[in-house]
């Protein structure tokens, strides 16, 4: 019998074969598919595919921290059919976000796929577009491991302390409490700024304003200073008379003038981090829906004419570098669009103040030549606005200073020193694209060295120091960031974290602490004080950065955590009486079936309800008694809160008008008859609530007997 001889199958041709894409979006997926041809298919996973279980742990503490992957709930079949498909394919590409999250997301589909066996590469991109993604094919790679373990050290840390710590929550105060390692601290920031604004006691002080004119009527005006060797601070009324006194009717002569130029350097492009504040600013958009706006413009727009394609470089990034291409495109289009006088003469290169990981650009516009009015019927109105910042930022990044001929003049009167000058902008710059502040100029008046000027008047004028301005969403950004806390990608879960959950409000832009945030700060501070300190939470990031950059072993950070952070849990439990809400029974009686109201605490506080739920629905707002009487109507004084959760005092009396963030004491002020109020929680003082009276009361001192 002849042997059968085995039929060798053609080789296939590079059209032959089969590629499989995997992204997380469909949108990223349909700008995708326009780059590649009909060889390759192109698939979203819909995000992630595994994580920890919701229902446990799911970290074997007892076999060295080892997690506990399990599908997402409602993957299964999306992840059946990304095997079938994979499993035809000659090669896989894994082409989720540039960062570590994307990276976990690549290493996740690897073991939830089967891929083991299957030739996969990851490709990562900065921009979605035709070259970029090509280019990424060329330079396909193996998953970073160093990037998947500082992902997997952060979601591990994150779920030992949010898991463990919301459990004790649930189990003291009451159920849906969260308390995470980043959401402690930005929590912590604001009880403690508020706290601050509560104790401030205003201080007094005044400035004097020379009103002057020289000889063409030209007005000036001169601010005190001082004398010629020292700076005078005015404190009150008497010394501040008594200057203008000295120098009502006297000669201003003019004494030194300097002529000179300022310049103000362009900006830095664009990070996630001033993104947010500067939209936040401007905009007025939330943390969250910048990003989500922003990843929009990233993902792909359909641009008409263009078709789907990303029009912002990727969006998570803590760098201001800029690549060649980019860099060189900006200064054509600065040229050709404003002239050669706008380029900035030496390339502009931006280095942040603290540690970054530089492994992204600058968030900038993929085309410098794309402007926002080119496309902007292509763009929601939200859309236009935020690529519009984005744009103008990158471009004005890339061009000249902005020059101002400035004024500082010095004038005497008898024995004391009155300062003025002004600026005016000589060159626009950079600021011809972008310049949302406004920058206001004084105007300059030429002044001469030994000029006299006449008075028109001296005005004495009263002033009160100011507490620190509350967080808003800008600033809290711009603060954690400066201290090391966090990174890109946390700042916009963490402060919709700390709203949903209720522990802060907002009210114009400032972020208040809600009475059930002050609760689980005041918890968390007093037996989980590492968590919520800040240089504990900075030095621990430090950490997971190293991991990233293969010099540290990531279960290592969980093994020095773990143990103390576990006997603090257990000491917590122990010690950490059960903050019982119970349903006090009130006298009121309910209209509806008769029984007595009962209080309640529910989001937004305390509220009265019917005992009788789920029969009776009856329920309306509670108001607390502060125990004093209205400072003028004479009734009494309840504890009330506004529409967002924020604690004031106010009258009972529908028709009295009076309230307070304060607590009135019941007492008038001695000094000048207006009602005294308490200030601070822990170094509470009793203060006139008129700010100009400034009167506080001296603690009474018992003598001992």
């Amino acid at each position: 019998m002849s042997e059968k001889k085995e039929v060798k199958k053609p080789k296939k041709t590079k059209e032959d074969k089969k590629h499989l894409v995997i992204v997380e979006s469909p949108a990223k997926a349909k700008t995708i598919k326009k780059f590649l041809g009909n060889t390759y298919k192109i698939e979203a996973s819909m995000g992630h595919v595994r994580d920890l279980p919701k229902s446990q742990l799911g970290i074997d503490i007892e076999h060295d921290y080892e997690p506990k992957y399990i599908t997402i709930r409602g993957k299964g079949e999306l992840l059946s059919q990304l095997r079938k498909q994979a499993k035809s394919a000659d090669k896989v590409y894994l082409a989720t976000d540039p960062d570590r999250e994307g990276e976990a997301i690549s290493w996740h589909l690897l073991h939830a796929l089967n891929l083991k066996e299957k030739p996969i590469s990851r490709i990562t991109f900065n921009e979605i577009t035709k070259n970029a993604v090509k280019k990424s094919i060329s330079e396909a790679r193996e998953i970073d491991m160093d990037l998947v373990n500082a992902q997997q050290a952060r979601r591990i840390l994150d779920r030992v302390v949010g898991y463990t710590i919301s459990d004790l929550l649930w189990q003291k105060v009451k159920g849906r409490l969260s308390a995470g390692r980043v959401q402690s601290v930005a929590l912590r920031m604001i009880c403690d700024r508020e706290e601050e604004i509560n104790s401030f006691i205003p201080e007094e002080y005044w400035t004097i304003t020379a009103h002057l004119t020289d000889e063409y009527k030209n007005d000036i005006n001169a601010k005190f200073y001082g004398t010629e060797k020292e700076k005078i601070e005015l404190h009150n009324e008497t010394e501040t008379n008594s200057i203008i006194e000295q120098i009502k009717l006297k000669e201003f002569v003019v004494t030194d003038v300097k002529k000179g130029t300022r310049i103000k350097k362009p900006v830095a492009p664009f990070t996630t981090s001033t993104l947010q504040q500067e939209a936040s600013k401007h905009l007025n958009m939330t943390t969250q829906k910048t990003m989500i706006i922003a990843q929009q413009l990233y993902e792909g727009i359909d641009i008409k004419g263009e078709g789907t394609i990303g029009i912002v470089s990727y969006i998570r990034t803590d760098s201001f570098r800029v690549s060649d291409e980019a860099y060189h495109q900006a200064v054509q289009f600065i040229d050709e669009t404003y002239g050669k006088e706008y380029v900035n003469p030496e390339r502009a290169v931006y280095k942040s103040k603290g540690k970054t990981q530089d492994a992204h650009e600058a968030i900038r516009p993929t085309s410098a030549s794309r402007t926002p009015e080119s496309i902007k019927e292509s763009l929601s109105k939200d859309q236009y606005k935020l690529y519009k910042l984005i744009w103008e930022r990158f471009i004005a990044s890339q061009m000249s200073p902005a020059v101002y001929d400035t004024l500082s003049v010095k004038i005497k009167c008898d024995k004391y020193q009155f300062r003025t000058g002004g600026s005016v902008l000589k060159f626009e710059g950079f600021l011809k694209v972008y310049n949302y502040s406004k920058e206001e100029t004084e105007k300059i008046v030429n002044l001469e060295q030994g000029q006299i000027l006449q008075q028109k008047e001296i005005e004495g004028i009263q002033h009160f120091t100011q507490p620190p301005p509350r967080f808003t969403d800008a600033s809290l950004v711009k603060t954690l960031e400066e201290i090391g806390v966090g990174r890109p990608s946390t700042y916009a879960p963490t402060l919709t974290t700390i709203q949903t959950r209720n522990y802060v409000t907002k009210e114009n832009k400032n972020l208040f602490p809600t009475e059930l945030g002050e609760i689980v700060n005041d918890i968390m501070k007093n037996y989980f004080s590492d968590i919520v300190d800040i240089h504990f939470t900075a030095t621990m990031e430090d950490k997971l950065d190293k991991v990233e950059e293969g010099k540290g072993e990531w279960k290592q950070i969980i093994r020095e955590f773990y143990p103390p952070f576990h006997k603090e849990v257990l000491d917590a439990a122990e010690k950490l009486e059960k903050i019982d809400i119970k349903d006090e029974v009130t006298d009121i009686i309910c209209e509806k079936c008769g029984r007595n109201m009962v209080i309640k605490y529910g989001r937004y506080g305390k509220f009265i309800a019917c005992p009788g739920f789920p029969e009776c629905h009856n329920a309306k707002a509670f108001y607390e008694e502060a125990g004093v009487s209205c400072p003028e109507c004479g009734e009494k004084i309840l504890i009330k809160k506004t529409k967002k959760g924020r604690k004031y005092f106010g009258c009972e009396n529908s028709e009295c008008n009076f309230m307070s963030w304060n607590k009135p004491t019941g007492e008038k002020c001695p000094r000048c008859g207006s009602y005294m109020e308490e200030k601070g929680k822990k170094n509470t003082k009793i203060v006139c609530s008129n700010i100009q009276c400034g009167y506080i009361q001296q603690e009474k001192k018992e003598k001992a007997e």
